[in-house]
């Protein structure tokens, strides 16, 4: 059953595909990197925690579900 909390799952989407459209007008280096290669590495990063904050959140509420 899909939960809202897994509406979550939609932020690194966006951030991926939309914002580069803004971003890659932006020319500076961020640690060493162009900045629309360091915004892909860091949303890459940051799915990674999201999708592990959403499995968290599954994992608890089959716990509370779970009868004991």
């Amino acid at each position: 059953m899909i939960r809202p909390y897994h509406a979550l799952g939609l932020v690194p989407a966006l951030g991926l595909l939309l914002a580069p459209v803004a971003a890659n007008r932006v020319r500076p280096l961020v640690l060493g990197l162009p900045f629309l290669l360091f915004w892909i590495l860091v949303w890459v990063i940051l799915t990674s925690a999201v999708m592990a904050l959403i499995g968290a959140l599954d994992r608890a509420r089959e716990r509370r579900e779970r009868p004991e």
